[in-house]
């Protein structure tokens, strides 16, 4: 399936939301009070034109700069715009004409709406599997997002390996995307309904992981994940055995051991972050509360002390002592997917 295809499909089949034929690139959760706040400042044709799966809305952003990969016509980097402030900045790059030309004809409407002296948002054409042709700045970025996107390009190691280079140390990729529990045939991936529905693309879990970790990204952690409901019979029939769900990720480049390591190290969160100040969520299972001592991993702790999250919290311990792993690690499908499982059920490690 090529670049050609997804620009037919999201610049003239759909031409709004209502389009979609299941609830793949659409999100479901309610955004927090911040994110409606944001939201309510967005231009409406930015959101009639909005393809998303999930919320794209890391904590602690302010004077972030952030590049937002598949930005469509704009929601998210609008939003996201509003987080980071007037200090900050958000990129984003799409391959559509037709959505580029929504999300630029509102730059100034948003300027004047955020009240900025200039705007801190542009928008760059090219395909995200094509990032080095860009002229992007490697090592720039603080954050990298991407919102049902990943899914659409054949090329996704190719991404993944941009996205490593572009973020600067203790960067994260922050982003959601649509996967399956088994790989995909393919010849339902050459369908272009199911295509530009971000089904047939979707990669199977595990190579996902594989693939996040050859690029750098040594501990993928999952941070909310749902299963996909298909409303239209025929596209249930053709996908009939296979199980998609939306999940968002969170990726650090940082030196990360491959496994959960105990080094018999704790934090302590200061409760500084807005809109988590009871709890600070790193991931679906790592829930740290304000002032309790938190044991945690060697790869939680720098994702902590070696990130925009630092301030945040107090460290306690070091990495001088090695105790071994510090929990059991699976192999299960990591999404919640049925009975007795929850959207908490852990990854690869801790």
């Amino acid at each position: 399936m090529n670049i050609e295809n997804s620009r037919d499909y999201y610049g003239k089949v759909l031409q709004g939301s209502d389009d979609l034929k299941t609830d793949a690139c659409c999100t479901l959760e309610a955004p927090p009070p911040e994110i409606m706040a944001a939201m309510r400042n967005v231009h409406e044709d930015v959101r009639a034109r909005y393809y998303g799966c999930g919320l794209v809305a890391p904590q602690a952003i302010e004077g972030c700069h952030i590049l937002d990969l598949g930005s469509g016509s704009g929601q998210d980097a609008y939003i996201l715009a509003q987080l980071v402030g007037e200090n900050g900045s958000v990129t984003g790059v799409d391959t559509t004409p037709e959505q580029l030309a929504v999300a630029n004809q509102h730059l100034e409407w948003h300027r004047e709406k955020f009240g900025y002296a200039k705007s801190n948002v542009a928008f760059v054409e090219g395909d995200i599997e094509q990032l080095d042709a860009l002229g992007l700045p490697e090592g720039h970025f603080d954050v990298i997002v991407s919102n049902c996107v990943i899914n659409l390009v054949a090329d996704k190691q190719a991404v993944f390996a941009a996205a490593y280079k572009l973020l600067k140390p203790g960067g994260e990729m922050y982003f959601s995307d649509v996967y399956a529990d088994r790989r995909v045939p393919a010849q339902l991936q050459a369908d272009p309904v199911l295509h530009g529905e971000c089904l047939s693309g979707a990669l199977y879990w595990g190579d996902f992981i594989a693939q996040a970790k050859a690029a750098g990204f040594a501990d993928p952690r999952l941070v909310t994940s749902r299963p996909l409901g298909i409303g239209d019979p025929a596209v249930a029939e053709k996908l009939d055995g296979i199980a998609f769900y939306s999940a968002t990720y969170r990726l650090f480049k940082l030196d990360l051991e491959m496994q959960c390591e105990d080094y018999g190290q704790a934090v302590r969160y200061k409760g500084s972050v807005p809109g988590q100040e009871r709890v600070f969520e790193l991931d679906g299972h790592h829930h740290i509360e304000r002032g309790r001592m938190f044991p945690i991993c060697g790869n939680s702790w720098k994702m902590l002390a070696g990130t925009r999250f630092a301030e945040h919290f107090e460290f306690f311990g070091d990495f001088s002592t090695h105790y071994g792993v510090f929990s059991d690690c699976g192999i299960a499908v990591p999404f919640g997917a049925g009975e007795g499982s929850t959207p908490d059920t852990p990854a690869a490690c801790c």
